[in-house]
């Protein structure tokens, strides 16, 4: 029997088999397809999910950069361009890279520790019991687990089979039209943006509305530049393959003006594709005894402003350890129980902030008068925060970046967490002997600290602080968060698995 089945393997999926193997739980991963997936997709990350990967120590290896993230001095809501510059402890990182790259990448971290990955495997039937979940494949074999993690996207059949509702709305008023492109390099300004004979210059990456529709350009690295219109109203050739002479008369459309942009030159995969309208939906619960949902399966929704591969890769962080710490017997009674209470409201707020950005982005005049509206509370104080923290993904009581001083030297909390255990940083120098019971799960760390008045911090795997110390000798509040978070102490518990 396997402790953990992970169905699918994509970047959640594959996110959520790295925690799990840093905890020492080593799952196993199905995928229903033979090979990794090549058609384009997600663009790249932003948020708080890339300084989680940045404290896994994969940052580095997706950018290529051995710099930290950085934030970013833009970005876009609903086709506003919110200046960030001035915002204390700017939430909003980015991480540009194909989601072919970032999937590449954690497939090899998971392999490097020791996770099997098993493709062409289509998972057919399931049946739970209070001790084990049995699942059939197409092939007719049958593997039993202690858990089963529904990784495996909007269409999950983990969801379908464990019976967990998948509610929402479906608007089909709208087309999206995405193409690769290439470009002379007249066409493009100093800033990346497209200049159209005209119109002006569209700004790369970032929406703009028109009272026709919306349209977006970039040039992104490792492929050839895209050109992407949303335009409402059915597409008359919903019945016929997507052609680029397509993608230019919407672009023409949108802009009023023909956008000087050609096939795109040299070998493929090439992004042709059209989509008439579109889901937001979100699961009833994300646990159903020993079935739990990840990802896409867990949540769909527009893709504006890039949160669906965020959201899911968070859920993974936050799933692992908790999941890891159940099967290896240490965790409390209802640790697994605050997947769903705390992942479920995050997506709750990403589903209402693509919702309203679709809005913001349609044509027509009382839009127009909308988006006066709300680009004047946007540009109220704490405006432009409130919405950047919104497009993060910010969660209460993650850890701030902080330089610790030990005696090997002046470290980055991102090099300290790498491992994915819970970390206790004694900044007062009184709180070690306390942590002692628990040192078989949590590690212990002395220093002083920059960006915090804090005498000490203990932070979950996940990165979340789940105590915070100001006096020194504070040991009863922090006895009771690691029994909390991580259960009895070691002398007061079974030996764990």
């Amino acid at each position: 029997m396997f402790d953990v089945v992970i169905v699918g393997a994509g970047p959640n999926g594959l996110m959520l088999a790295c925690e799990l193997a840093l905890a020492g739980v080593r799952p196993v991963v199905l995928e229903r397809l033979t090979g990794p997936k090549t058609e384009p997709r997600a663009n790249g990350l932003v948020g708080q999910i890339v300084r989680m990967l940045d404290r896994r120590g994969l940052y580095a290896r997706i950018s290529g950069s051995s710099e930290p993230p950085r934030p970013a001095p833009r970005y876009m809501f609903g086709a506003f361009t919110l200046d960030l510059a001035g915002i204390e402890d700017n939430p909003v990182s980015l991480l540009p890279a194909p989601q072919e790259q970032i999937e590449k990448v954690l497939a090899e971290r998971a392999t490097e520790l020791g996770v099997i990955l098993r493709r062409g495997e289509e998972v057919t039937d399931l049946h739970q019991t209070d001790d084990l979940v049995r699942i059939t494949l197409g092939g007719g074999e049958t593997l039993t687990a202690r858990y089963l993690v529904g990784a495996d996207g909007g269409r999950s059949m983990v969801r379908r089979l464990s019976g967990i509702g998948f509610p929402g709305v479906t608007d089909d008023d709208f087309v999206t039209r995405s193409a690769n492109v290439s470009v002379a390099d007249e066409y493009v300004g100093p800033e990346g943006d497209l200049i159209v004979p005209g119109y002006g210059s569209l700004p790369p990456l970032l929406y703009v509305r028109t009272e026709c529709g919306t349209i977006v350009w970039g040039l992104l690295p490792g492929r050839a530049p895209i050109l992407h219109t949303t335009e409402t109203g059915g597409a008359a050739e919903q019945d016929t393959p997507m052609t680029f002479e397509e993608m230019l008369a919407s672009a023409e459309r949108v802009l009023g003006a023909p956008v000087p942009v050609e096939p795109p030159k040299g070998d493929g995969p090439r992004l042709l594709r059209r989509l008439a309208g579109g889901n937001t939906r979100l699961a009833e619960r994300y646990r159903d005894g020993r079935v739990l949902l990840l990802g896409d399966a867990a949540h769909v929704h527009s893709a504006i402003g890039g949160p669906g591969l965020n959201l899911g890769l968070q859920d993974a962080v936050n799933l692992g350890w908790k999941l890891a710490a159940t099967v290896r017997g240490w965790a409390p009674d209802d640790l697994l129980d605050t997947y769903d209470e705390e992942r479920r409201p995050v997506a709750e707020r990403v589903v209402a902030s693509t919702l309203s950005q679709s809005a913001l982005m349609r044509p027509g005049p009382e839009v127009t008068a909308l988006r006066t509206v709300f680009g004047e509370l946007l540009a109220s104080p704490g405006g432009t925060g409130r919405i950047a923290h919104l497009l993060a993904g910010t969660t209460e009581g993650f850890a701030p970046d902080l330089q610790v001083h030990t005696g090997g030297g002046t470290r980055r909390l991102a090099e300290l967490t790498t491992s994915a255990r819970p970390l206790l940083l004694d900044l007062d120098g009184g709180f070690a002997e306390a942590a002692k019971p628990w040192l078989d799960r949590v590690d212990v760390l002395s220093g002083k600290a920059e960006g915090t008045d804090a005498t000490g911090l203990l932070l979950r795997p996940d990165c979340h602080i789940a105590w915070t110390g100001y006096e020194p000798g504070d040991v009863s509040g922090l006895r009771a968060a690691l029994t909390r978070w991580f259960g009895e102490p070691l002398g007061d518990a079974h030996e764990p698995e």
